[in-house]
């Protein structure tokens, strides 16, 4: 069950996600924290979520950035 400190903690990476990634689009950041946020929903230990989540989805755009266009 996800507590509001952890919504926050969730809000706040998308924000700072944001900030680091200007040149792309908010909603596609606020989305994929969403979609790998979801994948934690099963984790019975929430304290460390956000912070994976957040992990997750640097790698992830980092390896968009990568990618030559």
């Amino acid at each position: 069950m996800r507590e509001p400190n952890e919504e926050r903690a969730i809000a706040d990476v998308v924000a700072r996600l944001t900030i680091r990634y200007p040149s792309l689009d908010p909603a596609q950041i606020a989305a994929a924290v969403g979609h790998v946020h979801a994948h934690f929903e099963s984790c019975t230990v929430r304290d460390y979520v956000p912070l994976l989540v957040e992990r997750h989805v640097h790698r992830d755009l980092e390896s968009l950035r990568a990618i030559p266009v």
